[in-house]
């Protein structure tokens, strides 16, 4: 029997932890036909000896909400084995909003850039509701399968406009609750996975009416949240949102909410599982809380991001600045000469000094600038350093003033990095193997200059292999395969993670010997569509040596088929449209 494509000799992981087993593999429109030990022919034929073939990876946290719309391929995804992703995170989506209310949120929270996303949502806007935003997203060239969360920063926006939405003395109506239950409601009939919110006061709005407000879910009251977590609990989809981590009552309450004594459990993930630098006993209390939530009947999971989270600013242009006073303060501030001024003024650098000595309290950077070594600078004499370093070598300067000093001399021409939380390989380790935390948290498509967790889903592989080859694994590879695809498939209800007979034909062909590192390394790529913006990515182009989505080549060692991006690969997935309970195995 012939077939469309014919993937030989690899190792074949299905996805559901089962063991793994040399395979052929055999496609035909667009589905898996066989997967057979006996030779099979094909059209196309793909050498995989010596190779891993998984399914495609799933990317449950991203931002490409404006992207999708420009440049709808998601290439860096791609190329690095993800076939599916999805939008509508931090209860930020563009079913409903305003254009330009859509820039305002968009482009501070995620540091892309404002006019751009009221540019690409001015040219692309053709829908007024959830079924006409999937027929435009259907319409278009997709790379990969999309799947979607109806924000509720969208929602409330776009029915109480956005400056009575960010109002901490204003409540909706009962009309306006009604319509945002109804606009939920519609959402959950196109098959979107739930509701994204936040209640992270960090995040910051920009624009100039409603400027450094919080994102518009961060002033819903509690019955306005029981009302639309009502419609997830009797309709069984999930709410996906993040606590105010300032306020542990927030987290607590969060936790909670899967319960429930008496009503639907209410499936929940949660931003986010990580071993912050700057409070180490808090990701073991967090596993905690999870296990006992669920214990008591919850179905509760923490999204994480299975990588060292390192992040690089240009200046201080970096959203972790937004958890404190003085960090704002600056960020508030649009112009250069504006903030310039402000950093200079002393009065300003004691606030600033004052919030960076605090070492208590909830936070999520360390504020150690000792921990933070430059990378690019026009005075090549500091490159290498950490700005305390650079303090210490100015006759004993202030780490903060050093850092001011630079910021003010040299702009975003000042480069530097520095890792906030997940260091600690052993902690890592344990979190790879927890059932309370989800493999996620990418942020594809934000904080284009910050930083590029594309390849995150490789870097567990790699961790996962290299434990394997020492002789002390901490799981197999199989067990990481499951937790990047048929876990998150089937508890997202989607019709993805899983490379059986039947399924959906998006595979992955990875060459183990060459995840190495080369996947730690960063690149930058402009993105055309953001008028040439440099973006962080990564680069280990010989790992990944195909990708299939719906059976068709569309990306391999580090080449892009010729129709990615001119015809159309992946397309939106419905939550429950089918989906499959699988059993894991150990």
């Amino acid at each position: 029997m012939q077939y469309d494509t014919v993937i030989m000799n690899g190792r074949w992981f299905d996805g559901t932890g089962a063991p793994s087993a040399r395979r052929n593999i055999g496609v035909r429109d667009g589905r898996v036909a066989t997967v057979t030990p006996e030779p099979i022919e094909g059209t196309e034929v793909i050498d995989a000896a010596g190779q891993w073939v998984i399914p495609g990876i799933i990317d449950i946290h991203t931002h490409y909400d404006v992207e999708i719309l420009c440049e709808p391929e998601l290439s860096e995804s791609l190329r690095h084995g993800v076939t599916t992703v999805m939008l509508g995170s931090c209860s930020l989506s563009t079913v409903y909003l305003d254009n330009v209310d859509a820039g305002d949120i968009f482009g501070r929270v995620e540091a892309i850039p404002r006019r751009h996303v009221i540019e690409h949502l001015d040219a692309a806007r053709s829908w007024a509701n959830p079924a006409e935003y999937v027929a435009a997203l259907e319409g278009r060239n997709l790379g990969p399968n999309v799947a979607a969360f109806m924000g509720h920063s969208d929602m409330r926006a776009a029915t109480m406009g956005l400056d009575r939405a960010t109002r901490g003395d204003v409540r909706p109506s009962a009309a306006e609750l009604a319509r945002m239950e109804s606009m939920l409601n519609d959402a959950l009939d196109e098959g979107f996975l739930g509701m994204s919110s936040q209640q992270l006061l960090f995040d910051k709005l920009d624009g100039e009416i409603c400027r450094s407000r919080t994102l518009p879910s961060t002033y819903a009251r509690p019955r306005e949240l029981r009302r639309l977590n009502a419609i997830l609990r009797r309709r069984n989809k999930i709410l996906q949102s993040g606590p105010d981590i300032k306020n542990p009552l927030s987290v607590v309450s969060q936790l909670a909410t899967s319960l429930g004594f008496g009503r639907p459990r209410l499936k929940t993930s949660l931003l986010s599982a990580a071993d912050i630098k700057a409070i180490p006993p808090v990701i073991h209390l967090m596993d905690r809380l999870a296990r006992v939530v669920n214990t008591l009947g919850g179905d509760f999971r923490w999204q994480h991001l299975p990588v060292p989270f390192e992040v690089y600013a240009d200046g201080i242009s970096l959203v972790v600045f937004e958890e404190f006073g003085a960090g704002a303060a600056a960020l508030h501030l649009q112009g250069e000469i504006e903030r310039n001024r402000l950093m200079r003024d002393e009065d300003y650098r004691r606030w600033f000094r004052e919030d960076y000595d605090k070492r208590f309290g909830p936070r999520v950077w360390h504020r150690d600038f000792f921990d933070a070594e430059i990378v690019a600078c026009p005075d090549a004499s500091v490159v290498g350093k950490s700005f305390g370093q650079v303090g210490l070598d100015r006759g004993g300067l202030h780490p903060v003033d050093a850092f001011l000093d630079l910021v003010v001399e040299h702009g975003e021409r000042l480069r530097w990095r520095t890792t906030i939380s997940n260091h600690r390989p052993e902690v890592l380790r344990k979190l790879a193997r927890s059932d309370t935390v989800q493999m996620g948290f990418s942020d594809a498509g934000a904080h284009l200059r910050n930083m590029a967790f594309y390849n995150s889903g490789l870097r567990l592989l790699r961790h996962v292999h290299e434990a394997e080859k020492r002789g002390a694994p901490f799981i197999s590879v199989e067990r990481a395969v499951h937790r990047l695809t048929g876990e998150l498939g089937s508890w997202y209800g989607i019709d993805a993670g899983t490379l059986r007979e039947g399924d959906r034909a998006d595979i992955v062909v990875i060459d183990p010997a060459k995840l190495d590192g080369s996947l730690d390394r960063y690149a930058e790529h402009p993105v055309q569509s953001y008028g040439g913006l440099s973006r962080m990515v990564n680069r280990n182009d010989d790992t990944v040596s195909a990708v299939l989505v719906g059976g068709r080549f569309a990306f391999g060692k580090g080449e892009a088929a010729p129709a990615l991006g001119n015809e159309k690969f992946g397309r939106f997935l419905r939550a429950g449209q089918p989906s499959r309970s699988l059993t894991p195995v150990a």
